[in-house]
């Protein structure tokens, strides 16, 4: 399945087997067997009450005599700890404990019979009270009221000393929320008791709000009131500093009118009717690092036939709404949509029906979330009971008493990735599957296989490019909260398709509460695009632990290295701009690691299909004919070369060497001068060499040679001739040299009379062609240096001539 749950804590793994050890012991000086089963009837009421910000789960339970015992279970010592005991008949349904272990809150209803013979507040219905536990001492009634309080202590983020004063929040069905400021000081040793017990400062937070959650890993407090029928969503951050402050406030398009009151988050809400939650309303925020912020809603409903839900995405200004028929509505349904928070992605899903894992980071383009329906295994394994999903992946789930990290499955992804038809849930596979692995050498080197023997299994979009793209970002996005802003996810700007399944209307919401200056460049800079682009391949070469089978990153390439150079300077200007406060080498070394990852990725996708067909380094001289198994690796090198180019990507230095002398063995003349003008192949000096020096000069190679140099550039085309000794390479180098010679010739008159005897024809043209080359270089050698070569001159472009009129005349 896509999503596992696994296991943190089991109230019955992790917390029964103490409380038998505490009852064994308590019970070893008695006589009699019956504490076992005094014990599974007090497991019977064994629930979580609460999870703090540091993990630690506070349960409770009731012994045989009735009291209510309150536990703690430390998930960092994994161990158990006994906080407080209420000798009373009492059903306690909101509970928190302060970060030191100190102080306990606690809700309790009472029962009629209780109501009538509590001495703490007699007649009132629900008590909330404040304890001190270290050591037991004093019990402060805080409410004693008809209505529901639910308690939360708030967890400073600064936790490295104890604060004097702790903060309580009280959260009451009336529809508002206060904040106490309890003073606490140490007495007698270890004993804390509360200073101002008789006068509790108390601030009013909120009122008049019919919703709210709370956000115990960030300390912030989601609320929403009402104002002329608009529900209105506010944010209160909590600070160490016993500060607070409303951080925004934005509009929702949700009823929230008749759906009663709804707190998230604060505790396990027992009281309400599981039986009704199937049809009510979901309400949740969730937010991750890298500062997105959702909310997710499904209304009330009244059929099965449909299901509606809808996603805020505050942090990117709109919202979508998805609608879905539901398959198999005559089966029983007994709880709503489920939407659980998974860092970067948020998964809704009903059980039995679909499962919906959204993109909350890069929501624009539904091809990156994964949409799944009908009797998929991903959907029938995922639990049917009702889950709370809190900060950090966890996912509780009060029925059973566990707690669950929810995961991504890779096994599954690229399962799903390998086997699927259709290209929206291949693209959502493989972002998943890449967020999941987070770069990892094994995970990309299964998708590199899998990609080297289905390289056209997509028709939506390139699926080398979408790997490289997306691989690459998903290596360093972890660096900074902005990285989404910063650097490309995906290489597909637009998908107009449809998901099979599911319909989505877009809508712009209300956000709560650049410019790209010319540089000069110098030669200096240059400089620095070279050294940069050094960097980068040092960088590469540590990150390979092993030597490579193909034969890259060994020769010089000037132009991806002023491409890979120039990538360095922008995107580390770029991220300067944008990360304040971050420093310039750690910026640097981020952009070190993601051109390297690019080029990497490439070097790993020839790697693998290098190795899969078993190539060898005598590919690299021009006398073998090209097989079965270089063709397969220069197509593969062809749909990397077009993946890279519209993206404008540098390549790893070597690659377009590697690339024309594959294009030499496979392709026949025709298409393979077409590739080269076409843009297809890119000719390197390191290429043209060897192909002049390995290929001897029957007719075929004469014309493949002779069609290479044409289409070099006018530099590299000289140096090449040199190394060619034939006729037409001896033309060429005259006709270059003449041409040089003869730019800015201007006739002067002669006194001299042409010495006829240095010439070996009387062909008068040529010979007084000849004179005037002999005059201008011995008068303006100095103005024309022939490239630091002195074997060309007026006799060698007089013998070239003869040579090449004798061949056209056909002597």
């Amino acid at each position: 399945m896509a999503l596992r749950l696994v296991a943190d804590f089991d109230l019955g793994k992790d917390v029964l087997p103490w409380l038998r050890a505490q009852r064994a012991a308590s019970e070893a000086s008695e006589t009699g067997s019956g504490g076992a089963d005094v014990l599974e009837n007090d497991y019977e009421s064994l629930r979580v009450l609460n999870v703090e910000r540091n993990g630690n789960i506070i349960y409770t339970y009731k012994d045989d005599k009735g009291n209510v015992i309150f536990g703690l279970y430390d998930c960092q010592t994994r161990q158990n700890e006994l906080l407080y005991t209420f000798e009373k008949d009492l059903q306690v349904f909101s509970c928190s404990v302060n970060s030191e272990r100190t102080l306990l809150a606690a809700s309790l209803v009472q029962s009629t019979k209780e109501r009538k013979r509590n001495e703490l507040q007699p007649g009132s219905k629900c008590l909330t009270l404040l304890v001190e536990i270290h050591p037991v001492n004093n019990v402060k009634v805080l409410k004693a009221v008809d209505s529901y309080i639910w308690v939360q202590f708030l967890y400073p983020h600064v936790e490295s000393h104890p604060l004097p004063e702790n903060h309580l929040l009280l959260i009451s069905e009336e529809k508002y929320i206060e904040q106490l400021r309890i003073h606490v000081a140490q007495e007698d040793g270890n004993r804390v008791v509360i200073k101002n017990s008789g006068h509790l400062p108390r601030d009013r937070i909120a009122e008049d709000f019919v919703w709210a959650q709370w956000d115990m890993s960030e300390q912030r407090l989601y609320y929403i009131d009402l104002k002329k029928s608009r529900s209105i969503l506010k944010c209160i951050q909590f600070y160490a500093d016993e500060s607070y402050n409303l951080m925004f406030e934005v509009p929702l398009d949700v009823s929230l009118s008749n759906s009663g009151f709804k707190l998230v988050n604060f505790g396990c809400d027992y009281h309400q009717d599981r039986e009704k939650l199937s049809k009510h309303l979901t309400l949740c925020v969730f937010t991750n690092r890298t500062g997105s912020l959702c909310v997710c809603y499904s209304p009330k409903c009244a059929s099965w036939e449909q299901i509606t839900y809808s996603v805020f995405y505050i942090h990117k200004g709109h919202s979508k709404t998805f609608t879905t028929s539901l398959e198999n509505v005559g089966s029983h349904v007994t709880k709503g949509i489920t939407f659980l928070n998974l860092d970067y992605y948020v998964a809704v899903y009903l059980p039995g029906h679909f499962f919906h894992l959204l993109n909350v980071q890069h929501p624009d383009l539904i091809c990156h979330s994964l949409f799944l329906t009908g009797n998929n295994e991903m959907i029938d394994m995922l639990p049917h009971c009702p889950l709370q999903s809190l900060s950090g992946s966890l996912v509780l789930d009060c029925c059973s008493g566990k707690l669950y990290r929810a995961l991504l499955s890779q096994s599954s992804l690229l399962q799903l990735l390998q086997n699927t038809r259709l290209d929206c849930e291949k693209m959502a596979a493989l972002h998943c599957a890449l967020y999941c692995g987070q770069g990892t050498r094994f995970l990309e080197g299964q998708i590199i296989q899998w990609i080297s023997e289905n390289v056209s299994a997509c028709h939506s979009f390139d699926l080398i490019q979408e790997f490289i793209i997306a691989s690459s970002y998903w290596s360093v996005y972890s660096e900074t909260s902005n990285m989404d802003k910063l650097l490309p996810h995906s290489s597909v700007l637009t998908w107009n398709t449809e998901i099979p399944g599911i319909t989505l209307v877009t809508e712009d919401i209300a956000l709560p509460f650049m410019k790209k200056t010319g540089k000069r460049r110098s030669t200096a800079y240059v400089r620095t695009i070279l050294d940069n682009a050094i960097k980068v391949i040092s960088n590469l070469e540590a990150r390979n632990l092993g030597p490579r089978l193909t034969p890259l990153l060994q020769e010089e390439d000037s132009h991806q290295q002023l491409l890979m150079g120039l990538m360095v300077s922008e995107l580390k200007d770029h991220f300067l701009r944008h990360l304040q406060g971050v420093e310039k080498k750690k910026i640097e070394q981020m952009v070190l690691d993601y051109i390297s990852k690019l080029l990497d990725l490439i070097c790993h996708i020839l790697e693998t299909s290098w190795r899969k067909h078993n190539l060898h380094s005598c590919i690299l001289h021009f006398n073998s004919r090209g097989s079965a198994a270089e063709f397969a690796v220069f197509h593969i090198m062809t749909r990397i070369l077009e993946a890279t180019k519209s993206l404008f990507l540098p390549l790893p230095p070597g690659f377009h060497t590697l690339h024309t002398i594959l294009g030499v063995h496979c392709l026949p003349l025709h298409n393979l001068l077409h590739c080269i003008d076409s843009g297809v192949l890119l000719l390197t000096e390191t290429a043209v060499v060897r192909l002049m020096k390995d290929l001897d000069n029957t007719e075929k190679n004469e014309k493949l040679k002779f069609s290479i140099i044409l289409r070099l550039p006018p530099l590299i085309g000289q140096k090449i001739c040199r190394l060619w000794d034939h006729p037409m390479s001896s033309n060429i180098i005259s006709r270059n040299h003449v041409t040089r010679l003869l730019q800015n010739y201007k006739k002067q008159p002669r006194n001299s009379m042409i010495d006829k005897s240095s010439f070996s024809v009387e062909f008068l043209p040529l010979n007084y062609f000849i004179e005037i080359l002999t005059d201008i270089e011995s008068s303006n050698q100095a103005l024309y240096p022939f490239e630091g070569h002195d074997n060309v001159d007026a006799e060698f472009v007089e013998e070239a001539a003869l040579k090449h009129t004798t061949m056209l005349l056909g002597l």
